[in-house]
């Protein structure tokens, strides 16, 4: 088949395109958005069908979902693809989610259970992949700089405290104020269920958009869902960085914890090395690490966020907080080990640090197991098949 590959950049899509290719597939790109990040509407649509109208395309693939796109699609009458990798993703609020071209990939299940009934037959659930040989490839070539990143606790990402638009609320109600700290403050200790949206009475709700600048309001053909909004866009995300910042603490007050990560960590007791490079920097820091930590976005209800898939992938061990979907793909103790409370971390974290023979020996199965099962070549021969059937 010959597709229309739209890309803006995401670090998966030059694996989802080799591994297409390595399936018999013929691959455009449209790279526009790589340079152009505020490309409008209209500048997508003329590019976009300026390309359809000089070849014949079986469909269109994005990563994450484009209304745009789906409207593009839906007037040339060709599937249009997406792999939403990310979370949460406003555009899914779209009314184009329901249009006959779509073939609508999710990677969190929960996700795609709020949405599949929008648009059955249509929506899906994938899972994220990671690609092993290009990690080997840069371990192997990289040897003599693993010195540099062996660590004895790690984690590689943000804290949330640069981009948290919860913290610009203004002149909130001590009451209101209140609520919202010890609805989170729960969140916060509960691990495999998300449930912030069914706390937000239409009163709270009310509140908050008066309080909150620049409150996201969705396009005017979209579906408003302020719960979700309010729950997965401004209070998930601070819950995510109220957590981080807790862990960071937590364990950096007992052992040395090495953060990468472009966040302000002033005050914590972390060795933080900045931002880490994905493709070259990312890899060294997991394979070298005794313990990997993951600590899952909370507007990622139910699915497998893609450190994890990365860690493990690396050839690392990965301690991470337990989502309901791990045991779908993983043996805990035998691949990876998870958490679901402070206390059961600290408690893994010492006795990880203290067997070397265990840790290393859950990595490596954990490696074998992505590198067998979880690569894109599978996902996208999955994601092909689904679309056609």
């Amino acid at each position: 088949m010959n597709f229309l590959f739209y890309r803006y950049n995401s670090v998966c899509e030059p694996y989802m395109i080799e591994s297409l290719q390595q399936l018999g597939h013929s691959i455009k790109t449209i790279d526009t958005e790589i340079t152009y990040k505020d490309i409008p509407p209209k500048k997508i649509i003329e590019i976009v069908s300026n390309a359809l109208l000089s070849e014949h395309f079986d469909a269109v693939i994005s990563v994450n979902y484009y209304p745009v796109l789906s409207e593009i699609c839906r007037i040339f009458k060709l599937r249009y693809i997406s792999w939403t990798v990310d979370s949460p993703v406003l555009e899914l609020l779209s009314d184009t989610v329901v249009n006959d071209c779509n073939r609508i990939f999710l990677f969190d299940y929960q996700q795609y259970l709020d949405l599949a009934s929008y648009n059955p037959g249509h929506i899906f659930y994938l899972p994220l992949a990671t690609n092993t040989a290009h990690w080997d490839k840069i371990i192997q070539s990289s040897a003599s700089q693993s010195l540099k990143y062996k660590s004895n606790l790690s984690f590689v990402g943000s804290l949330y405290t640069e981009k948290c638009p919860y913290d610009n609320i203004v002149n909130p109600s001590a009451s209101f104020s209140g609520y919202l700290d010890g609805i989170m403050y729960a969140q916060e200790k509960v691990y495999g269920y998300f449930f912030l949206d069914e706390l937000l009475s239409e009163n709270i709700i009310k509140e908050f958009i008066q309080c909150m600048p620049d409150y996201y309001i969705p396009p005017e053909r979209a579906r408003r869902d302020d719960a979700k909004v309010i729950a997965l866009q401004y209070l998930g995300m601070k819950v995510s960085s109220m957590e981080r910042i807790d862990i960071m603490k937590l364990l950096g007050s007992r052992y040395r914890l090495d953060l990468y990560t472009a966040s302000d960590s002033t005050g914590l007791p972390v060795q933080n090395h900045g931002c880490a490079k994905t493709l070259t920097e990312m890899p060294l820091i997991f394979h070298n690490s005794k313990i990997n930590l993951n600590i899952t976005c909370k507007s990622i209800r139910s699915g497998i966020s893609q450190r994890v898939w990365d860690v493990l992938g690396c050839g690392g061990f990965c301690l991470t907080n337990y989502q309901t979907e791990i045991p779908e793909y993983f043996e805990i103790g035998q691949d990876l080990d998870t958490y679901s409370s402070f206390d059961e971390l600290l408690d893994k974290t010492a006795y990880y640090l203290a067997h070397d023979d265990v840790r290393c020996k859950i990595a490596q199965s954990g490696y074998e197991k992505i590198k067998a099962y979880h690569n894109y070549t599978n996902r996208m021969r999955q994601m092909i098949e689904t679309a056609y059937r």
